[in-house]
């Protein structure tokens, strides 16, 4: 048997597994990160979760012995693209899974790997970030929260800011300042804490869009233990651009061109932008009947199909699975991009009715359309704003001088 009709083989035995296993409330439906929480707190979701872990799938790349599914990457690629063509919801989400596993498997130690990644993949143990401060956003080498090695644990005083998730995490990766007389981008460490001792301290922020994803964390003589400092001591600046890397590259990571069943031959689904302008501004012979808005949603869905296209390509080309580079800082300027617009262009397209806030005589659709957009604003600024990667892209990219 050769490895093309084993990985059909797969693809078979793994369609039959969805169909059996993920729930039909965990299927055709999106949501934002803001609402992950509530998404996944419902029966159906830890079920979905549960099977999913039993089985590895949560983490499919991940060794087996860390709780992953020990996939090799053209299976994990079939696994996505079969989640995907029955839109099914990731068994398990957040930034244990995007972010600090990817990070702990390159840089942490065996024993680091062992304690952590077994209960991020079964969905045990929720993460934050530890981040940016309220004087180093952009400029997050100048952190200041102070972290003292003080026997076997580091005693941590200070603050961190927009901690996504802070109010539901577990544990939290942070950057921390070291040593006060290195250079800034020196003498920063990379640590692990439990976010449930006394010395941290949880406060949401409320956000114009109503929602509260974000967080102030406070530090006040708060425990990180030595064995959770990943990477060598006041080294954390490397871990933590990787991480950020990680982060970034999350376009790619699943993207591959899904095998398609053979079936009768349908007209192809409008896109939901397009289906939007049809409802509200009407056609003419099965057209946006306003030719401007049309050339708009026309180029808006150019673009973001050349993104996807870009990053199936990115993966296809890959000779290696190591770890992402500078370039990821591409997808994390235009996808955001093309989020923040897409949010912008549907409220538009609504007309006024894309800028109710409350009322008994609008959709669900419509009275969320002001809290996207309203929401979406940030896209550009959080994980990386998108005038941080445009410099990135011009010194680690093209190579052009500071």
């Amino acid at each position: 048997m050769n490895a093309t009709t084993d990985l059909n083989s797969f693809r078979e035995e793994t369609r039959e597994w969805l169909e059996s296993n993920c729930p039909q409330s965990m299927r055709n439906r999106t949501f934002h990160f803001e609402d992950a929480h509530e998404v996944y707190s419902t029966d159906d979701a830890k079920l979905w979760l549960q099977r999913a872990a039993a089985k590895g799938w949560t983490a499919p790349s991940w060794d087996t012995k860390y709780g992953g599914g020990g996939l090799e990457r053209a299976q994990a690629a079939v696994l996505s693209q079969e989640m995907t063509a029955m839109k099914a919801l990731p068994p398990a989400t957040g930034m244990g899974f995007v972010m600090i596993g990817p990070t702990l498997l390159e840089f942490g130690t065996e024993e680091q790997k062992l304690r952590h990644l077994p209960k991020i993949t079964s969905g045990e143990v929720a993460w934050c970030q530890g981040y940016s401060e309220p004087g180093a956003g952009s400029d997050l080498a100048s952190l200041r929260t102070k972290a003292e090695l003080k026997g076997d644990q580091f005693v941590l005083n200070g603050q961190k800011i927009w901690t996504s998730g802070g109010n539901h995490a577990d544990w939290m990766f942070a950057l921390v300042r070291t040593d006060f007389d290195a250079p800034k981008h020196d003498g920063i460490s990379f640590v692990l804490l439990d976010m449930h001792q006394p010395g941290v301290t949880v406060k949401p922020i409320p956000l114009i869009s109503g929602s509260s994803p974000f967080c102030e964390t406070f530090f006040d003589d708060a425990i990180a233990l030595k064995q959770d400092l990943v990477g060598e001591l006041n080294k954390g600046w490397t871990v933590g651009k990787r991480l950020l890397q990680y982060e970034r590259s999350g376009a790619t990571r699943s993207a591959g061109p899904a095998k398609k069943k053979k079936t009768k031959r349908t007209q192809p689904k409008l896109n939901p932008i397009a289906q939007i302008a049809k409802d509200y501004i009407g056609e003419t012979q099965g057209k946006i009947a306003d030719g401007a808005v049309r050339e708009q949603v026309l180029q808006h869905t150019m673009q973001e199909r050349a993104l996807a296209l870009t990053a199936t390509r990115t993966v296809q080309e890959s000779t290696s699975s190591g770890a992402p580079g500078a370039a990821t800082s591409i997808f994390k300027y235009v996808g955001s991009t093309l989020a923040k617009n897409a949010s912008e262009l549907k409220s538009q397209l609504r007309g006024t009715r894309g800028l109710v806030w409350e009322g008994d005589d609008y959709t669900a659709e419509e009275l969320e359309s002001p809290r996207a957009w309203l929401r979406d604003r940030a896209v550009t600024i959080y994980g990386g704003t998108n005038e941080v990667q445009l410099n990135i892209i011009a010194k680690r990219v093209l190579g052009l001088p500071d």
